[in-house]
């Protein structure tokens, strides 16, 4: 006799894909990680093979943390997302709150004018993003970076999360009013344990083009002391000689913060992008 539910065909066809597709993703990154620890001449030859005692090296670790500011570079991409990422929570959970709750019928146009902003590039507009930071006087300078990256994520939060929200049971809501709870605490004591699986999916989803973002470091902090950890990487590519051992050491320590965020917020994450699909 079996005990418990046993799983829906949805069910297991959705975590055969997300494990399949986690595979494919994990290829190139195992790829790399391996390259870097071996020497030039082994990572040409023998791309697929792991190291060995003839073909080890930490040379690529020692050129990036030792002789550069490799070390600098990953602190600028850790303070510029992380900090992005809070602005863009805590805007986006507040705003979706706002607009939920709100009696206004044209709520819901608002927020379909914040998913007008997903169909925009941001990029289009670089020039008047560069002149408005320049007026601001951020120019190479972290803060620019998170101004931009914050106004790029928080259309995406609202999104998300308003709908969400307009998910969870108004009764519950209103008990909390009846008993005297402000809309602060309703939202920060009530509501936000509720939506951590989508508020987990909005963070990984805003983090990836944060982090691996070339364009706006390069147009807006160019500078050596605020230079993130893809643009430094740059760095060991020359026009002539690149040192590729310095490349793959840079991308492995890159890659490590994703993977972790991840694998804490894996589980989060797959319930995010799987309510409502699966029942």
């Amino acid at each position: 006799m079996l005990h418990g539910r046993r799983p829906s065909l949805d069910a297991i066809v959705t975590h055969v894909v997300l494990m399949g597709y986690t595979i494919i993703v994990l290829a190139p990154v195992l790829l790399v990680v391996i390259n870097s620890f071996k020497i030039r001449r082994a990572i040409f030859r023998e791309p697929l093979m792991p190291p060995t005692w003839s073909t080890f090296s930490l040379g690529g670790y020692e050129t990036a943390f030792l002789r550069g500011d490799f070390g600098l570079y990953f602190l600028n991409s850790m303070i510029v997302t992380l900090v992005s990422l809070a602005i863009i929570l805590a805007v986006g959970l507040m705003a979706a709150h706002a607009l939920v709750e709100s009696a206004w019928k044209g709520a819901r146009w608002i927020v379909l004018y914040f998913a007008v902003g997903l169909m925009i590039p941001i990029r289009l507009a670089t020039v008047s993003l560069l002149q408005m930071i320049a007026g601001m006087d951020l120019t190479n300078s972290l803060t620019g970076l998170i101004v931009v990256y914050s106004a790029q994520g928080v259309p995406l939060s609202i999104l998300v999360l308003s709908e969400f929200l307009r998910q969870l049971p108004q009764s519950l809501k209103d008990a909390a009013r009846i008993d005297g709870a402000s809309e602060y605490r309703l939202l920060f004591e009530i509501v936000l344990p509720l939506v951590r699986a989508p508020m987990a999916t909005v963070a990984i989803f805003s983090m990836m083009p944060i982090w691996n973002d070339l364009w706006f470091p390069l147009i807006l902090a160019p500078g050596n002391s605020t230079l993130t950890v893809t643009l430094g990487a740059q760095k060991f590519l020359g026009e002539f000689v690149s040192d590729w051992n310095a490349v793959l050491a840079a991308l492995t320590v890159s890659a490590l913060p994703v993977l972790g965020i991840y694998m804490i917020f894996s589980r989060q994450f797959i319930r995010g992008i799987t309510s409502g699909a699966v029942k």
